[in-house]
């Protein structure tokens, strides 16, 4: 099967973002937007914490708990408490 065209992204304003989380607090996670030039308007964000942050922590926590939760479990978010 022949290849599609290539394209690129271009990655562009990167920084750190502040969250709070119901379940786990505040998380501190930095990010970069990738624009994607094959969907013009579209970008892709990244956000990722540093390796053995309390975000980091928080972020395998919330990916063990919602494999093995069910998400009526879950606490209410503000919006519905």
């Amino acid at each position: 099967m022949p290849a599609g065209p290539r394209t690129t992204s271009a990655c562009t304003a990167p920084g750190s973002k502040s969250f709070h989380h119901p379940v786990v607090g505040d998380l501190h996670l930095s990010y970069e937007v990738m624009e994607l030039p094959a969907d013009p308007g579209l970008s892709l964000i990244a956000f990722s914490a540093e390796a053995g942050s309390p975000a980091d922590d928080s972020l395998r926590f919330l990916a063990s708990w919602a494999a093995t939760h069910d998400p009526a479990d879950a606490p209410p978010s503000p919006k519905q408490a």
